[in-house]
Order: C-alpha cells, then sequence, then structure tokens
C-alpha cells in the first residue's frame, strides 16, 4: 500500500481556486481568475516581496508549502485591490493548464455506452496508451490538422492532474493523491489510429491534447465520477454525458495505474470519453472534424475549453 497523500493543508488553503498558465513572451506564467481579474502571480509575488511558486509546475511541485504561499498571496491581493496586479481575461493568451507533465495517460473505453456505440466489448480492466508532450494545446489555440489524416474526432474528457508521488495506492486512498482537474479533448485521427493494432500514431499529433482552460483544485470537485460533459462542435451539441458512466472510477484508475508504474506530480490522467463521437455513427453519417469547425468541450465547474481547427 503507498503512503496517503496528506494533503489537508492544501485543500484547505487552495480551495475553489481556479489556476490557469498564461504565456508570458517566451515563457509560461501562473495566473489565478478572481472577481478582479485575472491574477499574475509573478508580478504579485514581486509587489507583496513574497516568494511563491509562479508557474503551475513549480506550485503542484511544491507541495502544501507552496499551496499555503500562493493562498496567502491571492488574500493579500484581494484584500489589496492594486487593480495592476490584475489582467483582464480576454487580454491573456493561454497555455495548457499543465505544460510539462512527466505522463500523458490516457484510457479508453471507459464508458459504458461509448463501448456500446462503437461496437466493442466492456473492458474488464482499463484500456491504457498514452500521449506526449507535443500534443498539449492550451485554450483558444488553433490547432492544424495533418493533410495525411482525414477522420478527425473530438472526444471531451475529465483530466485528473496528479498532486503527489504515487505508487502501489489502494483505491481507498487514491482521490487523495490528487492536485486538481481539468476539462481536456483527446482529438483522435481514427484513419491514423486504426491503421494497426497500436493507437499511438492517430492519437498524439500535434495538438492532439488540449487541457484548460483552468486547473481547478480538488476542493471544488465533491465527486469526480458525477460530472456533466459536453461537447459542442459548431454550436452544435454532439456529446452530453456524466462521469457516473464510467467503466472505472477515477480512484480506482489512479490506484490501477499505480501498481505498474509511479505517478508523478503533474502527470496527467484522460479518463476516457461518453457516447457521442464521430466514430460511434454509421459510416453513412460520419461526418469528421475539418478546418475552420470550432469545438468547445466542457466538465462541470472546470471550464469551456475552446479551440479551433485549421
Amino acid at each position: 500500500m503507498g503512503k496517503a497523500y496528506t494533503n489537508t493543508l492544501q485543500r484547505k488553503e487552495l480551495e475553489s481556486l481556479k489556476l490557469l498558465t498564461m504565456q508570458k513572451g517566451t515563457e509560461y506564467g501562473l495566473g489565478v481568475l478572481m472577481e478582479q481579474g485575472i491574477l499574475d502571480v509573478e508580478r504579485a509575488a514581486a509587489y507583496f516581496s513574497q516568494t511563491v511558486p509562479c508557474t503551475m509546475d513549480a506550485l503542484i511541485k511544491s507541495g502544501a508549502n507552496g499551496c499555503a504561499a500562493l493562498a496567502n498571496l491571492v488574500a493579500q491581493a484581494e484584500t489589496a485591490k492594486e487593480s495592476s496586479l490584475f489582467l483582464p481575461e480576454k487580454s491573456i493568451l493561454y497555455g495548457p493548464c499543465v505544460t510539462n507533465p512527466e505522463k500523458i495517460l490516457c484510457v479508453g473505453l471507459n464508458y459504458r455506452r461509448h463501448a456500446v456505440e462503437t461496437n466493442l466489448p466492456i473492458p474488464t480492466s482499463p484500456v491504457l496508451f498514452s500521449k506526449f508532450n507535443n500534443s498539449l494545446a492550451a485554450h483558444q489555440q488553433t490547432i492544424r490538422l495533418l493533410p495525411s489524416a482525414e477522420k478527425i474526432d473530438y472526444e471531451v474528457e475529465l483530466v485528473i492532474v496528479i498532486g503527489k508521488t504515487a505508487k502501489n495506492v489502494a483505491e481507498s486512498e487514491a482521490l487523495s493523491y490528487v492536485f486538481g482537474y481539468a476539462t481536456g479533448n483527446d482529438l483522435s485521427a481514427r484513419d491514423l489510429q486504426f491503421k494497426n493494432s497500436q493507437w499511438l500514431l492517430g492519437k498524439t499529433c500535434d495538438g492532439f491534447a488540449p487541457v484548460g482552460p483552468y486547473l481547478v483544485t480538488v476542493d471544488e470537485v465533491a465527486d469526480p465520477n458525477q460530472l456533466h460533459l459536453e461537447c459542442r462542435v459548431n454550436g452544435e451539441i454532439r456529446q452530453s454525458s456524466n462521469t457516473k458512466d464510467m467503466i472505472f472510477t477515477c480512484a480506482g484508475l489512479i490506484s490501477y495505474i499505480s501498481q505498474y508504474m509511479t505517478l508523478k506530480p503533474g502527470d496527467l490522467i484522460f479518463t476516457g470519453t461518453p457516447e457521442g463521437v464521430i466514430v460511434g455513427y454509421p459510416q453513412e453519417k460520419q461526418v469528421w472534424l475539418k478546418a475552420g469547425d470550432e469545438v468547445v468541450t466542457s466538465v462541470e465547474g472546470l471550464g469551456e475549453l475552446r479551440v479551433l481547427l485549421a
């Protein structure tokens, strides 16, 4: 059994925060969504002469002390009401909410109705595959499609962000290893995915793992397996379901994966997609994504992730 993640301080201090990554020149910076706008953490830390993690990756790896420092900074900024510390949300360029995970793990066929629509048997254990960092993309990013791929599909997904090293974790303890959750879109080139028995080629093309706009701290999500999720293409609802249809729960996935590989802070787990994907339609009704399409995925309480295809 793995050591339990003692994150009581983190949960208390970072309650109800929506964190985000924003581009700052050639670098990434940490922001916090607040009523006044986006708090620029680096700018606020300098203003108050505080030592605070100033990127998402640094924050996740900093543990309870870093989270407490950020919570203190947020409280100071809220009290001071210094407008120069905040940016209008419309003015920022987002980055992927986590920019450098060691692992991007994905779960296939993890919703019962999705397995049924694709005429595949219900898995008896999680079906795992991976993406790489090249596939990460951000909210409002334009994703360029490959000329060699024609069957591009969407997949709205709940993404787990791991908060502490996890190995051989019991399912009963697994959620205590979570730092937070985000909305994801497991874009897939189906003609490449099913070219042979390995899914990798159709899954990890550049920009095929948008995640964001926010990383919502774990306190905001009472039960990750009771969340509505939705996908819209050019305003039309294509997927509308609930994470309660998962075959393997979030806790079950973390526990299972940790038996085989060590999960590290910042690792991402795309937990699977519900019914409504294009590949699940009868062949004569399959209209694949194309350049110019806008795809919006959302998970209850985590925000809408919007990308444009080109």
